[in-house]
């Protein structure tokens, strides 16, 4: 709405939300630029996961309870981790959306 009353003399348009949204780097799925460090840690670090939050948070630079309480409720409703009794797992929306090959032992991120 802000955005709008500045650039768009207060009328919120399909084109202006998306300048909005592009100039926030949200991407088409709705992720900001921590939700990506999130999901594309779990992947490239850990192998998709299981692992835990209070490890996410360490690697990300966030703290664990602003991961859980902020980031993660959105990653898991839009389908990019699962919540396991062993940890944060990727799921396969996370591998193509980030566009990586789901392997069992690990990730392989497409050249092309």
């Amino acid at each position: 709405r802000d955005f709008a009353q500045v650039k768009g003399e207060g009328k919120i348009t399909r084109g202006l939300a998306d300048m909005a949204l592009q100039m926030l780097e949200v991407d088409e799925m709705g992720l900001d630029d921590m939700d990506k460090r999130i999901v594309c840690t779990i992947i490239e670090k850990y192998s998709g996961g299981p692992v835990g939050i209070n490890t996410i948070a360490v690697a990300v630079g966030e703290e664990g309870d602003t991961i859980e309480e902020i980031y993660e409720p959105f990653l898991i409703q839009a389908g990019f981790i699962k919540r396991t009794p062993r940890g944060r797992v990727a799921t396969p929306l996370a591998y193509e959306h980030f566009n990586y090959k789901q392997r069992r032992h690990g990730f392989q991120q497409e050249l092309f």
